[in-house]
């Protein structure tokens, strides 16, 4: 369920190569709105577009060229050194974009990103307390452009020309496997990478640049399909849908809505999983599909992200959707045909569909943690601890209700220690153990080098809590009575944050939870379209004006609003305060689930929180959900009497 963020043997080869592809799509991922404009403009402006126009496709050799790259080496540059990190890997990578002639510089822009970002953060270090007052501005200034110009030329001498040659000789070897026609076999390797979450170093880290080289030249790539082509997928749950029996029939169809319209393609991974020797049938759909598609000379501009069907059509070139559905439809066929063999008269319930989730999020990495506590091991807490600090992005969602809960641990357990929340930005000097999600961990570790860090999945029930409880007992118990009585008691510390949080002007309790923006029974959908659902009931119910929807969703991309006992709270980000008319919540029912980062969750209740209450909204919510026999009963109820006597925030 968690994972700790104290050394710990190394989770193999496959979570080091997960590791990369997450640092590679979170140097792309951020960006993909500007590749499908990009797309979008190839396919309708090029000569052989929809409306070819000579003007505006004057913009498309620029966007590729220097554009695209340097978003992806902005990216990669602020991930470690914030704005400043993305500003020097940019003018770095100018230098590698010249450096490389005709070649377009993906490759190259995600190494310049990092490493540019990379050296300006270890300066930084390395300068930290010794400028004089008064000239940071200029220390800072000069040695961004300095170290930034220095880089730009040896991205030109060096990284540029060495990444152009590697990058000819990879197109130079896949064409010839093209020639060969041996290209299907790659989703010997592609599909079952999917499965074990190996997508994204596949996807952002082999296909995209591929793709992106081989779109500028012809117009289109077979390299944006092969890993995102929805069809091997969509054949499994088919299968299920026809002929399995159990519960678990019943399932399919949501998941088929999700999957390939909605892109989501980690929904059939757990199907899969129930029945291993399915992955045969991936692979031979999506050989399948492959083999389709270069029969057909299929391809896409640009990349299709998520992978649906709608995507996929989005980015095909003109009059290449026919050919990109009869790879999809093979694909499809294929594998329901070869997941029929093994799914005919297969019984499996909802109980083995729940164990293999358990398992595909095992294999995502989520659950790594867990595995080593069960092992034995344990939170390791070293001397007196004053202070513990709950930390995500913005400080007002997950990490409150974190605080909160493990604030009520503190208080039984009897010991003297602050727990508070905070936005990652924000943690204070003094803080002795900073918890956060596994994602956020590296920055908070930036922001507070000298804290004792946890990194969990979850910040809802979890179970790392206990181990830390007796940690902090033990650590406790060697402290000087002089020492102990430093900091609040726990009593006092529970008034003052109760105080605190009563303490906002005109907050109006009974108002929070209204049963109509309560709604049940709901099917299941993509992540974003859940949100952006609560986000809508939020502003129709008055709470929030429009734009705050869009902020929901910025928030989601930062890390997720999954908390755990499947619950997610998505809520926006900084500026979104601006958007708050009125602090409300929304409960959104979903009883086959919607697929979070994280987990999967049941119940998404929107939350928006004006003038400081959201603290008060978020206490109950916590507390609420604790009880996991709880949230399953909200999540099948048809009562929404039940629904709001758990979840309304009371008149005190």
């Amino acid at each position: 369920m968690s994972s700790i963020s104290t050394p710990a043997k190394s989770g193999g080869a496959r979570q080091g190569v997960q590791k990369f592809g997450r640092f590679l799509s979170a140097m792309v991922m951020p960006n993909i709105g500007a590749f499908i404009a990009w797309g979008l403009l190839t396919a309708l402006f090029i000569p052989t577009g929809w409306w070819p126009n000579e003007a505006i496709a004057t913009m498309i050799g620029p966007m590729i060229t220097y554009l695209l790259p340097l978003l992806i080496a902005y990216s990669g540059g602020k991930m470690l050194a914030d704005h400043r990190g993305g500003v020097i890997a940019a003018i770095a990578t100018m230098g590698v974009i010249v450096g490389a002639g005709d070649v377009k510089m993906f490759i190259g822009a995600m190494i310049m990103g990092p490493l540019a970002g990379w050296i300006i953060k270890q300066f930084d270090r390395s300068v930290e307390g010794k400028i004089p007052a008064g000239f940071e501005m200029l220390v800072n200034n000069f040695s961004l452009g300095i170290i930034g110009a220095a880089l730009a030329v040896g991205g030109y001498y060096g990284i540029g020309p060495l990444v152009g040659g590697f990058t000819n000789i990879l197109e130079s070897g896949v064409q010839t496997i093209v020639n060969w026609g041996v290209l299907p076999l790659v989703s010997i390797f592609v599909e079952p990478g999917k499965i074990l979450f190996l997508n994204n170093a596949i996807n952002h880290g082999i296909f995209s640049p591929l793709g992106l080289e081989e779109s500028q030249r012809l117009g289109k790539s077979i390299f944006f399909l092969i890993e995102a082509n929805p069809g091997p997928g969509l054949g499994v749950l088919l299968a299920y849908w026809v002929f399995a029996k159990g519960s678990i029939k019943s399932s399919a169809p949501g998941a088929i809505i999700i999957h390939f319209l909605g892109g989501i393609h980690e929904i059939y991974f757990p199907y899969v999983l129930m029945r291993p020797v399915l992955i045969l049938s991936v692979i031979l759909g999506g050989m399948a599909g492959v083999f389709t598609f270069t029969l057909t000379g299929a391809g896409l501009v640009s990349a299709a992200s998520p992978g649906s069907i709608i995507a996929l059509m989005l980015v095909s070139p003109k009059g290449g959707q026919l050919a990109v559905l009869a790879g999809v439809a093979a694909a499809a066929i294929v594998s329901f045909l070869v997941s029929a063999v093994f799914l005919r008269n297969y019984k499996a319930d909802d109980e083995d569909l729940a164990k293999a989730r358990e398992a595909s999020q095992a294999m995502k990495g989520s659950k790594t943690g867990a595995a080593g506590s069960a092992a034995g091991t344990n939170v390791r807490v070293n001397g007196k601890v004053e202070k513990i600090v709950f930390a995500c992005d913005a400080g007002m969602g997950s990490s409150a209700m974190g605080a909160s809960s493990f604030r009520k641990k503190v208080k039984a357990a009897g010991l003297p220690i602050n727990v508070t929340n905070t936005a990652i930005e924000n943690i204070p000097s003094d803080a002795d153990i900073v918890v956060t999600q596994q994602n956020l961990t590296d920055r908070a570790r930036a922001k507070a080098p000298n804290a004792h860090h946890v990194s969990i999945d979850n910040f809802i029930n979890n179970p790392v809590y206990e181990d830390l409880i007796e940690e902090l007992k033990a650590s406790q118990a060697g402290g000087s009575p002089a020492e102990r009585n430093t900091t609040a008691t726990p009593e006092a510390q529970w008034d003052i944050d109760n105080a605190l949080d009563k303490a906002a002007p005109g907050f109006d309790s009974s108002n929070i939870l209204r049963k109509e923006n309560i709604r049940l029974g709901l099917p299941s959908v993509s992540k974003e379209e859940a949100i952006r659902e609560a986000g809508r009931m939020l502003s129709a119910a008055g709470y929030v004006k429009p734009g705050y929807v869009d902020a929901m969703i910025e928030r989601e991309g930062v890390a997720s609003t999954y908390i755990g006992n499947g619950v997610a709270i998505p809520h926006g980000v900084g500026t979104a305060k601006n958007e708050i008319e009125n602090s409300g919540i929304v409960v959104l029912q979903y009883p086959n689930g919607v697929e979070f980062e994280g987990g999967t969750a049941y119940l998404v209740i929107g939350i928006a929180g004006a003038r400081g209450e959201h603290l008060k909204i978020l206490t109950k919510i916590a507390e609420a959900i604790e009880d996991e026999s709880t949230v399953q009963r909200l999540a099948q109820t048809r009562s929404v009497d039940d629904v709001y006597n758990v979840l309304s925030v009371q008149p005190e």
